[in-house]
Order: structure tokens, then sequence, then C-alpha cells
């Protein structure tokens, strides 16, 4: 199943700004200047990306009545204690999500923002589950999404690859369904993921449903070690046979998983801001992305759910480069890793790191 959106079938769009003429961006508040450079963006959930002004606008175009007052109102709830808190605003708020056309246009919002902070291929989760228990149809949100990262290299110049993520707090029974229904529509996507709460729902639940995944040629990464302990890495890495770790922090409790994922160049997709607004990690400052740099592990910076975690991938890197001190050196090492990591044809990582080294 080739569901990868290459450069072979639709030649890259170079940016009309070279990339590394590109300017330097800063964010408000930030003390630091950040140059951008030419990223791999692993770990985005495009539910996620739904900003508040869009969700006013589905809203009024589907004749939905929001619970909120306005924007300041909903804005003000964006304060989370934990992963939950934020999952309950993140499924509430998707009730605006209706028609391919309301899919497509928060793709396509999140590919120009993407483009503007360095982006040049993204590979974008989406829960299906979480749209067919609102009796949304497949069709209804693969096509959607789908329509939008199907002109995404010609309109963004961003190659993306579709991950169809499955929502761990529900039964195995229900993915297999759900997997069974993507492949039947034969769903361009090239991947498979694993997220929501992930306490108390290890990785090995899922056993059937990533076996079937890899028989029908689909690459795989699951969601371990962000709130849930560092044993849920091994069980993706050994009963799952992931390729890929999304988060991954608390592999720093485990000094000889360390040392494993490190021999074994595992990519870890992580995410600062992330963690810090739901209380993975106390402040940016805290944050053990230094260390995981110091003991070589192959980890990128992401920005999961951009809309409700405070910014994008180059808003990530302005304010680790504030509360860090990130050299360029790690910067460009970050940026490699992500591509590296990537999905991506050979062909295309060429590229990408060819982009990089003349950035």
């Amino acid at each position: 199943m080739d569901n990868y959106r290459d450069t072979a079938a639709t030649p890259f769009a170079e940016p009309e700004v070279p990339a590394s003429d590109l300017p330097d961006t800063e964010l408000a508040g930030a003390e630091a200047v950040v140059r951008i450079l030419p990223v791999a963006e692993l770990h985005l959930h495009i539910e996620g990306t739904l900003q508040p002004e869009l969700i006013f606008e589905l809203a009024e175009r589907n004749g939905i009545s929001l619970p909120y007052s306005g924007l300041d109102e909903l804005r003000g709830l964006y304060e989370f204690t934990d992963l939950q808190s934020f999952l309950d605003l993140y499924y509430a708020n998707m009730a605006v999500l209706q028609t391919e056309q309301d899919f497509a246009d928060m793709t396509r919002d999140y590919l120009a923002r993407a483009a503007a902070a360095g982006v040049r291929h993204a590979e974008i989760m989406m829960d299906p589950q979480a749209h067919l228990s609102r009796g949304i149809s497949l069709e209804t949100c693969v096509n959607g999404v789908a329509s939008a990262l199907a002109t995404s290299v010609k309109d963004f110049g961003i190659s993306t690859m579709l991950i169809a993520a499955f929502l761990r707090d529900l039964s195995e029974e229900s993915a297999l369904e759900v997997l069974d229904g993507l492949l039947a529509m034969n769903a361009p996507i090239g991947a498979i993921g694993l997220d929501s709460a992930e306490v108390g729902n290890p990785p090995s639940k899922f056993e059937r449903l990533f076996a079937k995944a890899r028989e029908a040629g689909l690459r795989l990464t699951a969601h371990a070690g962000e709130e849930g302990p560092a044993s849920y890495i091994i069980e993706a890495l050994d009963i799952l046979g992931v390729e890929r770790i999304d988060h991954g922090i608390r592999c720093m409790e485990d000094p000889d998983l360390v040392e494993r994922l490190v021999a074994d160049r595992i990519p870890l997709t992580v995410c600062p801001l992330s963690n810090v607004r739901l209380r993975a990690v106390d402040t940016l400052a805290d944050h053990p992305l230094p260390a995981m740099l110091a003991a070589g592990l192959n980890v990128s910076v992401n920005s999961d759910d951009p809309a409700y975690f405070g910014g994008y991938v180059d808003d990530n890197f302005a304010q680790l480069e504030t509360a860090l001190g990130l050299s360029d050196f790690d910067r460009s090492r970050l940026a490699a890793n992500s591509i590296h990591s990537s999905f991506a044809s050979e062909e295309r990582k060429a590229e990408l790191l060819d982009e990089l080294n003349r950035a």
C-alpha cells in the first residue's frame, strides 16, 4: 500500500523564498531569536490544530451551539492539569467537524502555519474512532483530511503522510474494526499510531492491531512514556514492534532502556511545550531534552497539539532557546534527526537533508 505522497509522483515545489534566506523569527515575549530550519514534523494530531477562531467559524457554518460565550472564555479553558483534562476539551471541540470541507479547512490551516514554521515534511495523525463515535463516517473524516494533503507539496512545499491513530482507552476490537474499514476503503494512510489516555492502557493491549497493520504494509508508531512508565516504551518496541516512539521522555528513568534506544537509534518524537502544558514536566527549564541529547538519543522536536499547547514547531524551538539555550549544533541535530526519523522515502530525505545543509 503506497500511501506516501512522494516527490516522484508530485515534484517537490521549492518555496518562493529559499530556506537559506528565510528571516529570523522571534516568539513574542522570548529573548532569543531563532533561525528557522527545515524540519520534518512527526508528532502532530490534526484535530489538535483546531484553532479557537476556526472552532467558532465551523460551529456557525454547521449550526452548532457552543457552550462558550466567546473566544476569551474558550481560551481560558486551555489550562490543563493533566492529559485527561486536555482530552476532555479536545474531544468536545471536535463536535464542529461535520463535513469533508471542515476537515479539509482544518488541515489546510495547519499546513499554511507549518510551512511558515519551516516544516517541509509532515506525518499527520488523525483519530478516526473519535469521529465515528460522533456519527461521522470514515469517508468524511479521511477524505476531508486527505483532500488537503493531496496538494500539500504544490500548495505549501510540504510532503505528507497520513497516520491513523487509535484510541488506547477503547478496546482492541474497536480498533481492529476501524482498521478493517480503512483497509477496505483503501484509505490513503501510511502508518498507524496509538494515542489518548496512556495510564492504565499499556501498548500490549493492542498486539493484534499492530500485527495486522504490519501485515498490511503500514509503518508503526505509538505514544509511550509520556505519562505512562518507561516499561510502556519497552512494550511498544517488543510487543507492538513499533519503529518510532511518540514522546518517550520517561525513558530517562531506565538507564538500560536509554542504552538500548541509543544503540538502536530508535526515534523519540518529543513535544516540549505539550509536556509543560500537560504537567509531564514543570517548566521548560526542567525538560529532559538536554539530557536526552547528551545521552545520544535520537530525539526530534514536534508540536503535538499546537492549538492547545501554545505553539507550533518554530514556537517550540524559540522557547527552548530561551529556556535551555540550545546551541546551533543542537538545533541542527534536532532538525536532522527529524528528517532521518521520518517515514519519507530515501529520496525525499536526501532532498530535505540537502536543504538543511544549505540553510
